[in-house]
């Protein structure tokens, strides 16, 4: 089987879903539309809250603590800073913009960098994107990406329905991103550890509920330029293995 199968899996079920969402689209009154849009907001909150908890959150002898804080604030500190050297969220906006006007015409335009932007981080800073990869690279296994196709799906429609025909293209960064961790996950497994991809879990969570921010216009956090924090974690175990 090959190591993209799932990757392209799930790129196809994005399309599919934001497909029928713009025919959805088309029956929804403009009031609902944005009213939908924030209920998506607070279902990615939500989603975020519940990662960072169950990553996080220990129990023992009766009290309640937490693991690896310090892991999540170095990882979000130095992430942020690699990825506004690079300025992802830049480029981003760049190809957003950059199939917009090749692609778009008429009112689309408006929602159609934001729909693309926000789809493509929501579908790739979860945990299950970068271990779908790396069963799919490493074993030929695609079902957690073909799983995450169909949730991926699901959310694209909502998307599509309210954020337009922008959330389609997001299946490119996910091909990018997705596919490259599949190509390289015989270099990068060693390094994944069970504590490791926890880790990742933990920041890619809190990265979730950002988003979740941004759909509902409380603050405009620059999440794109945190997406190299949640690598973090296997630069600093790294390190640890040389020290």
């Amino acid at each position: 089987m090959s190591a993209l199968s799932g990757t392209l899996i799930n790129c196809i079920l994005i399309i599919a879903g934001s497909l029928g969402g713009l025919i959805f689209k088309k029956m929804l009154p403009e009031r609902l539309k944005d009213t939908l849009l924030q209920a998506v907001g607070l279902i990615v909150i939500f989603v975020g809250v519940g990662g960072v908890i169950s990553a996080t959150l220990t129990y023992e002898d009766g009290v309640f603590g937490t693991k690896d804080t310090l892991i999540m604030i170095l990882a979000m500190v130095f992430g942020t800073i690699v990825g506004e050297l690079i300025n992802i969220e830049k480029q981003l906006d760049r190809f957003g913009t950059f199939c917009q006007k090749k692609l778009v015409k008429g009112d689309s335009k408006s929602t159609f960098a934001e729909g693309m932007v926000t789809a493509s981080l929501i579908f790739v800073v979860g945990a299950m994107a970068v271990v779908g990869s790396l069963d799919n690279g490493i074993r030929g296994d695609n079902s957690t990406l073909v799983a995450k196709g169909v949730i991926d799906c699901i959310t694209g429609m909502v998307l599509a329905s309210t954020l337009g025909i922008g959330v389609m293209f997001s299946a490119v960064p996910v091909l990018i991103y997705q596919g490259a961790i599949s190509l390289l996950g015989v270099y990068i497994e060693p390094y994944l550890t069970d504590a490791v991809i926890s880790q990742m879990s933990f920041v890619g969570s809190i990265l979730i509920f950002a988003i979740g921010v941004n759909m509902l216009g409380i603050k405009k956090i620059k999440v794109g330029n945190m997406l190299p924090a949640i690598f973090m974690p296997i630069i600093f175990d790294l390190v640890l293995r040389l020290f």
